[in-house]
């Protein structure tokens, strides 16, 4: 049995996910009458390369002027070498920035103002969905997230709990980084 919850909210995972398959089959084995259009097909494509190579993290940061000392980041990130699909996902979202590393040349879109994140990135997944189940339990975890910050949650301590466990629960596995832990902020 998976250690993920097969249920986020009130989509079932498994269901959701073969239900978006068999619209893809459909899509593929579509009438020669029947056109998918150029805009649906990019949403897929970015879709699928999204979920390959994009990431949804949460990250906290030392704020001694904050009521408790803590900002929640999130952050919604593609990192490529090539730039051509992290511009084509900065035009398609109409927000988020494009930085270049110096050493390797390595180009990172990145999305943190919490109202694009609201009203931009996660209406466009939520509509397209991933196909993978990690994708889909930490994009779901994601949403749970920004839904609490921008209800204001993450700036009273008790509530800013429920958002830390949560994001103990994103981006499980090796390579996972975290600065700060429960224990360092409550």
């Amino acid at each position: 049995m998976s250690s993920y919850p097969t249920q986020i909210g009130t989509n079932d995972c498994s269901i959701w996910r073969y239900s978006f398959l068999f619209v893809m089959i459909k899509a593929v084995k579509k009438r020669p009458e029947q056109k998918i259009s150029r805009k649906d097909r990019l949403s897929y494509y970015l879709a699928g390369f999204v979920d390959g190579e994009g990431s949804f993290n949460v990250s906290l940061r030392k704020k001694p002027d904050y009521k408790i000392k803590w900002q929640v980041v999130l952050s919604f990130n593609v990192s490529q070498k090539d730039i051509t699909v992290l511009e084509i996902l900065r035009k398609t979202f109409n927000c988020g920035i494009i930085k270049t590393r110096k050493r390797g040349g390595l180009h990172l879109f990145e999305v943190t103002s919490i109202q694009d994140i609201n009203q931009k990135v996660i209406p466009y997944f939520s509509k397209i969905g991933f196909i993978s189940n990690t994708k889909i339990v930490n994009f779901g975890i994601f949403k749970k997230i920004a839904r609490l910050v921008q209800e204001g949650k993450h700036k009273k301590l008790d509530s800013l709990e429920e958002i830390l466990v949560l994001r103990e629960r994103l981006n499980l596995g090796k390579g996972r980084k975290r600065k700060y832990s429960i224990k360092d902020i409550l």
